[in-house]
C-alpha cells in the first residue's frame, strides 16, 4: 500500500551554499525515518496541476516529528525553485514518506560513506546518527566535491576526524592533495574489511566508484548504491 500524503510545516530554512538550502519540516506525528531514506514533496497549483520531487533526509533518526531536507536550486526546476524563492517558515507542504529500505544504515555495523556533490545528503543523516550515538568509530565519510564553495554542511565536515574531503577542481589554499577525481589511494586508508560501503551521487559518479571498488577487490555485496538525477 502506498505511503499516504501528509502535511508538513516549514519551521526553519538555512543556507548551505549559494545554491542550496536545508528546510526543517515538522509533521503532526513522528517522522519515523531511517538514515538513508527520502521524502517526496508535492506542490499543487490552483488549477490542479501538480509537481513532485524526491529529496533525501539529511537529519538523523529520532523519536520526534521533525526532519530536514537539503535542496539544490535548479534554474529550470519547479519544486526546487518554489522552495528556494517562495517557501518560508510557517508554510505547509504535502509530503509522502519516509521511503526506501535498501540504502539505509542503523548504526549497528561499520560503514564507509562515499558521496559525490549533493550525494552527501543521505550520508549526512548516517554520519549524524553515528555522532549522536557516540559511534564515531563505525563510520567515515569521504566526500567528493568540486570546490569549497560547493560543499554542504561546512561546519560539520571541515576539520573533523571522521570526514575526508576531496576537491576535484578547485582545492582550498594550502591543500596538499592536487585536484582530481577520487582514486584508490583516497579510499584504501578508510576501507575496513567488515564495513558496508554506501555510495551516493550521480549515475556517472556511482558507476565510477563502483568500478574503482571492484578493481580494489571489494565484493559487490558489500556495496550499496543510491543513484539520482537532478531533483528539480
Amino acid at each position: 500500500m502506498p505511503t499516504p500524503w501528509r502535511t508538513a510545516t516549514v519551521i526553519a530554512i538555512r543556507d548551505e551554499n549559494p545554491r542550496t538550502k536545508t528546510f526543517r519540516l515538522a509533521l503532526d506525528g513522528p517522522s519515523g525515518h531511517r538514515a538513508g531514506q527520502h521524502y517526496v514533496v508535492r506542490l499543487t497549483a490552483p488549477d490542479g496541476y501538480t509537481a513532485s520531487r524526491s529529496y533525501s533526509v539529511a537529519s538523523p533518526p529520532d523519536d520526534g516529528n521533525e526532519f530536514e531536507l537539503t535542496v539544490e536550486r535548479l534554474d529550470d526546476g519547479e519544486v526546487s525553485v518554489f522552495l528556494h524563492d517562495v517557501a518560508e517558515p510557517g508554510d505547509e507542504l504535502e509530503v509522502r514518506g519516509p521511503i526506501g529500505g535498501y540504502f539505509v544504515w542503523d548504526a549497528e555495523s561499520p560503514a564507509l560513506l562515499i558521496g559525490g556533490g549533493s550525494g552527501v545528503v543521505p550520508l549526512m543523516a548516517m554520519l549524524r546518527l553515528a555522532r549522536a550515538g557516540g559511534h564515531h568509530d563505525l563510520t567515515h565519510l569521504l566526500v567528493s566535491v568540486r570546490s569549497p564553495a560547493d560543499l554542504y554542511y561546512v561546519d560539520e565536515l571541515v576539520d573533523h576526524d571522521d570526514v575526508t574531503i576531496v576537491f576535484t577542481r578547485q582545492p582550498p589554499e594550502g591543500s596538499v592533495r592536487p585536484p582530481g577525481r577520487l582514486r584508490a589511494d583516497d579510499v584504501v586508508p578508510l576501507l575496513r574489511d567488515d564495513a558496508t560501503v554506501f555510495v551516493c551521487g550521480s549515475a556517472g559518479f556511482t558507476n565510477a566508484i563502483g568500478d574503482l571498488l571492484l578493481d580494489m577487490g571489494v565484493a559487490p555485496e558489500r556495496v550499496r548504491f543510491e543513484r539520482f538525477g537532478p531533483s528539480a
